[in-house]
């Protein structure tokens, strides 16, 4: 199980990512707009720059849904590979069953 210190830490990086996202987007489409002039395209990059690091996409981590755990994150199922395994082996996800040959 992950630290719940970090479980919410990134609960609020996802939280700050949405609630920029149309500000990011617009300041984005300005720039690789062509029609753009140097000075709308600066003044642009210097807002871009301006927001906070948390909001930008890049700095998400994929974490299991249940433990928090950031290694062998599996994101068709979301989850964790121990739990991934747990889950399968209580026939919770269709389709998936043990290999055996």
């Amino acid at each position: 199980m992950a630290k719940q210190s970090m479980i919410n830490r990134e609960a609020k990086r996802a939280r700050a990512v949405e609630r920029h996202a149309a500000k990011r987007a617009a300041l984005r489409e300005t720039l690789r707009d062509p029609a753009t002039d140097e000075q709308q395209r600066r003044e642009a990059r210097r807002q871009l720059q301006a927001l906070p690091r948390d909001a930008s996409p890049v700095r998400l981590h994929n974490r299991c849904r249940l433990t928090g755990r950031p290694h062998g994150f599996y994101r068709k199922f979301g989850l964790g590979r121990n739990k991934l395994r747990e889950a399968a082996m209580r026939g919770d996800v269709p389709g998936l069953h043990k290999a055996s040959w």
